[in-house]
């Protein structure tokens, strides 16, 4: 929903860019700049919750759990690598509004900055599952260590573990020692592979991604002939 979201909120603002309006782009951008902030917060907390039953004392005190979630928050927080996405995701909305009077011309910063790689590339440590050989952005399931931060198919790879005792990860040179409660989706998993999907021209659901973008600006044309209305 959120990338359906964003393609929108870029679509108007390509357009808005189009018809010389600078402050309803500039709405349109700090707009997106607090939706993407809002999800990384809510994608924290989500991923707090679930290590509050591991970090939970029982004790003859009542616990706060207001405290304790805040704490898990603060960890996940420095051990999260999601902060380049979410650059990522306003640096292409920064793009797509720049090509619209600059199309091949770098953007004001690249000279210095000069873009090695992705967040999602940063992120996503393999491009398929080692186990199956599967690309990861055609796992229906796939799951993520904690640990060593490589991706696999989620059943394989369960499997592989409950054969084996304490399996290293399948991943060649891989140190990683795998436990099934290490192993799942945390909540940026899917957002980044389907960031990844939808960066590659041969992907499989290019059609799905051109659906979205179609959408967007379908709806940007719309809200773009209401402004002109008022």
């Amino acid at each position: 929903d959120m990338r359906k979201a964003l393609s929108s909120m870029k679509s108007l603002a390509v357009e808005y860019e189009r018809a010389g309006k600078p402050d309803k782009v500039k709405q349109l951008e700090d707009a997106v700049q607090e939706l993407v902030a809002s999800y990384e917060d809510c994608a924290y907390l989500a991923e707090a919750v679930k290590k509050v039953p591991g970090a939970y004392q029982p004790s003859d005190q009542a616990t706060d759990f207001r405290k304790l979630i805040d704490a898990e928050v603060d960890k996940v927080k420095g051990t999260s690598r999601s902060s380049g996405h979410k650059d990522q995701l306003i640096r292409q909305f920064k793009e797509a509004v720049w090509d619209v009077h600059h199309a091949g011309q770098p953007m004001p910063g690249d000279e210095q900055e000069e873009l090695v790689m992705t967040s999602t590339q940063n992120s996503i440590l393999n491009m398929h599952c080692p186990l199956t050989l599967k690309p990861i952005v055609e796992l229906e399931n796939p799951v993520r260590c904690m640990d060593c931060r490589h991706i696999y198919d989620k059943d394989p790879i369960m499997s592989h573990i409950r054969r084996s005792k304490a399996p290293n990860c399948p991943v060649a040179g891989c140190p990683a020692v795998l436990q099934v409660a290490r192993i799942f989706c945390d909540t940026f998993l899917r957002m980044e592979i389907e960031e990844l999907r939808s960066s590659r021209p041969s992907a499989p659901n290019a059609t799905e991604v051109e659906d979205i973008s179609d959408q967007g600006e379908d709806e940007a044309e719309d809200l773009m002939d209401d402004d002109e209305d008022e």
